[in-house]
């Protein structure tokens, strides 16, 4: 996910989509420490996105 894809949406928008992100971030994380995730960059790439998300958010609030 890019900024650019971000940034146009609305802040209702990225709130949805801040929640499930970080909904996915909980069960990449619940699966790493059961031993079932194989590839760990995936919470960097979520981590990552929260971010991004997060900035969006900050950038539409103060327009």
């Amino acid at each position: 996910m890019k900024y650019t894809d971000i940034k146009e949406k609305s802040v209702e928008e990225l709130i949805k989509m801040l929640k499930e992100k970080k909904l996915e971030l909980f069960t990449l994380k619940a699966k790493q420490k059961t031993m079932q995730l194989t590839n760990t960059s995936e919470l960097k790439v979520a981590r990552r996105d929260i971010a991004r998300i997060k900035t969006a958010i900050t950038a539409n609030a103060s327009k």
